[in-house]
This record gives C-alpha cells, sequence and structure tokens, in this order.
C-alpha cells in the first residue's frame, strides 16, 4: 500500500478528537457479550486497533485482564490518554501508537482483537496477516461497525445524508490526489477475512443499540464525520450554513428534549 495513502488516513482524523470524543456513540455492552461468549472465558488480552479516542477501548475495562488501543494519530490517541489519566490511570489499560499492519505485540498474544468503526481504513491483506500473527490459537478478530446514519426521524436521517454527501463531494474538489485518504468497503470485510485464508471460521452478527441523544449532539455526531471535518479544513466555507441548516432541523425535531437514538451494527468475525 501506498506510504502517502496510510498518512492521509491517518491526517484524516486531526484536529477533532474532542469532538469525535463527546459526540460519537460508545462501543455498546453488547460487543463485550457477544465476543466473551463466543471465546468461551474472559479475555487475558484485548487489543482495538484503530481505537480512536478510546470509545471502544474503554468497555473492556471491567470485562479483561489487560487491554491495549492502539492508535495512529496522535490527536485521537491525546484524548484516550487524558482520559485515562484523570481515571487514575487503571493498569489493565493503555494506549499505544501503532499502525495495523505493524503492531509491535508478540506473536500469540491476544485473545480478542476488535476494529471499531476503523478496518475500512486498513489496507486488508497486510493488516489481516498482522493480526493473525497476533491472535493466539482460538483467539477472534472482530471488525464492527454501524450503519449511518442512527435511525430517528426519516427527514432528519435524509438530510445527514445530504450534508456529508456535500461534504465529501467538496472534500474531493478541494484537495490534490497527493491529499486523497482511501477506504475499503465495509460490505467487503467478511469476504476478505474469509479470503485470506487465515481464519478457520468467519461470520457476520448483526445487533442493535439505543443511546440518548439530544439534538445537539445529533448535529455535532454529524460534523464528527471525517468528510465535513476534511472539507472544512480545505476552506469549504459553504458547509457552515448547510451545517447550521442541519442543526435547525434536528433542534425542531428533538423539540428540547433527549431521545433515545438507534444504532444498528454489523459485527465480521474471523476465528483463529
Amino acid at each position: 500500500m501506498n506510504q502517502q495513502i496510510r498518512r492521509n488516513n491517518v491526517e484524516r482524523f486531526k484536529g477533532f478528537g474532542t469532538l469525535y470524543d463527546q459526540n460519537r456513540p460508545s462501543a455498546p455492552r453488547e460487543v463485550v457479550d457477544i465476543l466473551t461468549n463466543v471465546l468461551g472465558s474472559k479475555p487475558r488480552f484485548v487489543a482495538d486497533v484503530g481505537c480512536g479516542t478510546g470509545l471502544s477501548t474503554w468497555i473492556w475495562l471491567n470485562d479483561a485482564e489487560r487491554i491495549i488501543g492502539v492508535e495512529p494519530s496522535d490527536d485521537m490517541r491525546s484524548v484516550g490518554i487524558a482520559k485515562w489519566e484523570a481515571a487514575g490511570k487503571p493498569d489493565q489499560l493503555r494506549f499505544a501508537a501503532g499502525m495495523s499492519h505493524d503492531l509491535g505485540l508478540p506473536d500469540d498474544s491476544v485473545d480478542i482483537l476488535t476494529c471499531s468503526q476503523s478496518f475500512h481504513w486498513m489496507e486488508p491483506a497486510s493488516t489481516l496477516r498482522e493480526f493473525a500473527r497476533v491472535l493466539r490459537p482460538g483467539g477472534i478478530f472482530a471488525a464492527y461497525d454501524c450503519d449511518w446514519p442512527p435511525m430517528l426521524d426519516w427527514q432528519l436521517e435524509a438530510a445527514y445524508e445530504q450534508l456529508v454527501s456535500t461534504a465529501d463531494e467538496l472534500a474531493s474538489r478541494l484537495s490534490s490526489a497527493e491529499q486523497h485518504a482511501h477506504k475499503w468497503s465495509k460490505e467487503g470485510h467478511l469476504q476478505r477475512i474469509r479470503q485470506s485464508g487465515l481464519f478457520r471460521y468467519s461470520r457476520e452478527i448483526v445487533f442493535h443499540h439505543y443511546e440518548p441523544f439530544t439534538a445537539d449532539r445529533y448535529a455535532n455526531l454529524a460534523l464528527s464525520q471525517g468528510g465535513l471535518q476534511t472539507a472544512l479544513k480545505l476552506g469549504a466555507a459553504e458547509l457552515n450554513e448547510l451545517a447550521d441548516d442541519f442543526r435547525r432541523q434536528a433542534e425542531l425535531v428533538f423539540d428540547g428534549a433527549s431521545k433515545d437514538v438507534l444504532f444498528s451494527y454489523r459485527m465480521r468475525i474471523g476465528i483463529i
């Protein structure tokens, strides 16, 4: 994979770690329950790769003996480390810099390796080889993603999709070819796991999770999308007006209240 693309994929998330952390959904409890059940015992070592600010890492705190969150973006990782320090630096959890194809972990050491909303940014062939190297026999790789936008009101969802689509078009138009990030289709995750020949068993699991949102958080959720942030950093000032319109629409739907928003998840697992 072109090293420039790897750098672009990491740089895409620069500068909005706090916005991301405060408004993205936390990984649901179902992730821990499903994967622990598949493993058959409490995991000794969980690696969360492409962990961002740690939203998908902290859920393991009381359910694994050791946890590491691996994240290449300094901005994202610094938010996770700040939360770790504020929580008293729990011994069983740590964050580290690293790329998916070069984790720096021992062979056969990891029980469960997760990628939450991140596997589509990783070159799959080299990444899956590295994951297979660090997973112990019987260990589990799980890539899980939620569908965007989350379900609440169809007109608000349509406006969300339009805002993100416009941002992606502007980001593509305003950036040079050397600045482009690259992502792989999430729909192809399971096929790539199977075609790698590295896993004895694989399948897809679908589950759902409700999380309370306010209008402000829902609007900021859209703003936390990487394409929108990229377009704004490239000077797409017209997005500010569109984002303001979207926020006003969200305020009308929420009407000053908190509402439960439905997130639908798709998890693709491979067992070594």
